[in-house]
């Protein structure tokens, strides 16, 4: 393509929008609005991914060896468990420490009546995973090592957030298809409107040599245009709405802030901004490339 064309088809792509203008803003309302909703579900399913993920990280495996197994015995276990795919870390805890922690947390002042320590044969890995859904895997595994006497695992945690993972997964999946296809209903029937008000003008085109591609790329460039508009504004609204509710979250409601771990608008916007133009300018290329295949016969 020679430079003069390309500036002659953005030119063009441009003036279509301001000549449907009224067209032209319904379409890039309809694809802000839809954008605007998916990048709130965006920023509250990606903290809700990281809330999930969090609880992930608590959850853990862990494993009680054999009575009187020898120190060198649960290096070796340990040596088998760091090789493990599923395995993020472990953490031995020695019977003493398990004692300390024991009359800590539950004895107090009555702990002082014990000369030896109850719970030295409780050594053990607290294993933590990469990923709860491993979790039985991992587990089956260890059942079958030798000098592991228990594996003492949480099935109804791990199940329930993995279930609520794929759950999350499968709502994204459905939401992201409905907002694009109403996107690109509404960027075909701008197109559609354009194509009907030049249909003389290509007509004249074609006749006096014009190809395909320069009668047809204004058009596709319309809806690109449109499409990177329409994504544009709802994410910088957004993303002035995303701090201002943190705030507020946190002011009001102290205790819930505490328990709950946001994400900042940077680390939010990292991926939404990019995603956003992408679908945008996906929705106007998809609206506009079928639209002008069906209605322009040139």
């Amino acid at each position: 393509m020679r430079i003069s064309t390309f500036f002659y088809t953005i030119k063009q792509g441009v003036i279509n929008i301001f000549r449907n203008k009224w067209f032209s803003l319904a379409s890039v309302a309809t694809i802000g609005a839809c954008l605007f909703l998916f990048g709130l579900f965006y920023s509250i399913i990606l903290n809700f991914q990281n809330i999930v993920k969090t609880a992930q990280e608590g959850v853990s495996v862990t494993v009680f060896f054999d009575e009187g197994i020898s120190q060198e015995k649960i290096e070796e276990i340990g040596a088998l468990i760091d090789k493990r795919p599923e395995v993020s870390k472990k953490n031995f805890i020695s019977a003493d420490e398990a004692w300390e922690g024991f009359k800590e947390e539950y004895l107090g002042e009555y702990a002082d009546g014990f000369t030896e320590n109850p719970l030295a044969d409780s050594a053990s890995y607290e294993i933590y995973l990469n990923d709860v859904s491993m979790q039985p895997a991992l587990v089956t595994y260890l059942e079958g090592v030798e000098g592991i006497r228990t594996v003492n695992r949480s099935e109804i945690t791990a199940s329930t957030l993995t279930g609520v993972n794929a759950l999350v997964a499968y709502i994204s999946v459905g939401i992201i298809a409905i907002l694009f296809a109403v996107s690109i209903f509404l960027i075909s029937n701008t197109v559609t409107i354009g194509i009907s008000v030049r249909k003389e003008e290509i007509t004249i085109m074609k006749y006096i040599g014009a190809t395909d591609f320069f009668v047809r790329s204004p058009f596709v460039i319309e809806g690109m245009l449109i499409g990177v508009i329409g994504a544009l504004i709802p994410v910088g609204i957004i993303y002035v709405l995303y701090n201002k509710v943190i705030e507020y979250i946190v002011a009001k409601f102290a205790t819930l802030s505490q328990l709950l771990s946001f994400l900042s608008v940077e680390t939010i916007f990292s991926s939404l901004l990019p995603i956003s133009i992408a679908m945008g300018v996906g929705i106007g290329f998809l609206g506009s490339i079928t639209t002008v295949r069906k209605h322009l016969r040139v």
